[in-house]
């Protein structure tokens, strides 16, 4: 899976959209993929998935299928983005369903 970032570069998303990169590199260790507009890539990806608003940052499964977008204002949080761009190999998430809350009594005063 990977999160690509489609952007208009030399406007006022290119500042915004360069730091949130450089910064999710920095905190989470990832390289997020930006596409310039201008790029025949950029308008292939905005037609196909009908992206109509700037900054679009578009969650693609490796079969190519759309899992998450979000468009414009306001961007996603880091820890959204993260989620996509997990390691599935590394993950064990089989033993997720196992886990049970437990009550906790209040003590007696």
């Amino acid at each position: 899976m990977k999160v690509i970032v489609l952007y208009h570069p030399h406007s006022e998303q290119d500042g915004l959209v360069q730091d949130f990169a450089r910064d999710y590199q920095r905190f989470k260790a990832k390289k997020l993929e930006l596409i310039s507009l201008e790029t025949q890539a950029g308008a292939d990806y905005a037609r196909l998935y009908d992206i109509t608003q700037y900054p679009a940052f578009l969650a693609i499964s490796d079969s190519g299928t759309l899992q998450r977008l979000w468009q414009g204002s306001p961007i996603p949080l880091m820890d959204e983005l993260d989620y996509y761009t997990r390691d599935q190999e590394t993950h064990d998430y089989t033993r997720a369903g196992g886990h049970r809350l437990h009550v906790v009594q209040p003590l007696a005063a």
